[in-house]
C-alpha cells in the first residue's frame, strides 16, 4: 500500500472512534431513543475489510454496526441524523442505531437480530453470481452470532453454490455479558472446515493484517473460487451497550492489556516509524475528523423529525 492509502485507513479508523464517542454523548444527553452498541476498539476490522472492497460490493452488518457503515462510505451527518431519529437520516429516522442502510453503497443494513445478516449475505452473493456482476458480499458477525444455526446453513449453501461471500467474525470475546470461551466450543475459525471453506485467523487490531487477509479472500471470491471465513481477534472497550459499564464481568488487567494494543495508536505509530507521515499530518487528520463529527452532531440536532403521516411509508410491512 502507498502512503496515501495507509493514511486514509488511519483517517477511517479515527472517524469511527470519534463518531462513536459522540454517539455516547448523544445518548447521555437524551438526544436518541433506544440503545447504542459502540464499536470502540474494533475499528481496524471494519476499515481493513472495507478497504479491500469496491463501492458496489455489499456488506451485511450487526447491532454494533456504525463502524461498518462508516468504513463502507457512509456519511456521518446522515448516520447521526438516523441515530437521532431525524428525517435526514439514511432511513428517514425510522431505523435508528441498529438498522442503518444505504443500498447505493452496498450497505444492506445493520441488524438487531443476532446472526440476522447471514441469510441476507447469502442471498446477496447468490444474486451477484446469477447476475454475473463480479460483486462480492461481506457478512460481518460476532462471536455470539457464530452459535446461530443459520450460520451453518448459509455456509453450507455458500459452499455448495460457490458463492462470492466472505464471513468476517469479529471475535471481541464477549457475547453481551458472557465470555465466548464459556459458550463456544473449539476454535471459531475451524467451524468452516466441514464445509470445505478456507479460513484464517488474524490480529483484528492490526489494520494492515486485516486488509491483507480480506484482499486475499476478496480476490478468491471474485475469481469464482467460493466463500471464505476470517476470524478477527479484537476487543470492545465499552460494555455491550451504552448503559452497560462493562466492568463487572471483565477484569481491569484484561481491559488494560487490550487497550495497550489499541488499533489506532498502534497504526499511527507504525506510520511514524516507517516515515510514511509526520506527527503534524496525524494531528491535522485528527482535527479534520473532529470538526466533521461535531458538524454531524449539529446537523442531526437541527434536522426535523419525520412527520407522523409517513409512519406507514418506506417500510416493508
Amino acid at each position: 500500500m502507498d502512503n496515501n492509502h495507509m493514511l486514509e485507513m488511519y483517517r477511517g479508523m479515527l472517524r469511527i472512534r470519534r463518531f462513536e464517542e459522540q454517539i455516547r454523548n448523544v445518548y447521555t444527553a437524551g438526544l436518541m431513543q433506544g440503545l447504542a452498541h459502540l464499536y470502540i476498539g474494533e475499528e481496524a476490522v471494519a476499515v481493513g475489510v472495507c478497504s479491500a472492497l469496491k463501492e458496489d460490493d455489499c456488506i451485511t452488518s450487526t447491532h454494533r454496526g456504525h463502524g461498518h457503515c462508516i468504513a463502507k462510505g457512509g456519511r456521518l451527518d446522515r448516520m447521526m441524523a438516523e441515530v437521532m431519529g431525524r428525517v435526514t437520516g439514511y432511513c428517514r429516522g425510522k431505523g435508528g442505531s441498529m438498522h442503518i442502510a444505504d443500498l447505493s453503497l452496498g450497505i444492506l443494513g445493520a441488524n438487531g437480530i443476532v446472526g440476522g445478516g447471514f441469510g441476507i449475505a447469502g442471498g446477496s452473493a447468490l444474486s451477484a453470481k446469477l447476475r454475473r456482476s463480479g460483486q462480492v458480499t461481506v457478512c460481518f458477525f460476532g462471536d455470539g452470532g457464530s452459535n446461530q444455526g443459520v450460520f451453518f446453513e448459509v455456509m453450507n449453501m455458500s459452499a455448495v453454490w460457490d458463492l462470492p461471500v466472505i464471513f468476517v467474525c469479529e471475535n471481541n470475546h464477549y457475547g453481551e455479558y458472557t465470555a465466548a470461551d464459556n459458550v463456544a466450543a473449539g476454535k471459531l475459525a475451524d467451524r468452516s472446515i466441514p464445509f470445505g471453506i478456507p479460513s484464517a485467523v488474524v490480529d483484528g487490531n492490526d489494520v494492515v493484517a486485516v486488509y491483507e487477509a480480506a484482499s486475499a479472500t476478496v480476490d478468491r471470491a471474485r475469481s469464482k473460487q467460493g466463500p471464505s471465513l476470517i476470524e478477527c481477534d479484537t476487543y470492545r472497550y465499552q460494555g455491550h451497550h451504552v448503559g452497560d459499564p462493562g466492568i463487572s464481568y471483565r477484569s481491569q488487567e484484561e481491559r488494560e492489556a487490550w487497550q495497550a494494543k489499541d488499533p489506532i495508536a498502534r497504526f499511527g505509530q507504525r506510520l511514524l516509524d516507517e516515515s510514511r507521515t509526520t506527527e503534524a499530518a496525524l494531528e491535522a487528520v485528527g482535527a479534520e475528523v473532529e470538526e466533521e463529527v461535531l458538524a454531524a452532531v449539529e446537523a442531526g440536532k437541527a434536522a426535523p423529525f419525520p412527520d407522523v403521516s409517513e409512519v406507514d411509508q418506506h417500510v416493508y410491512a
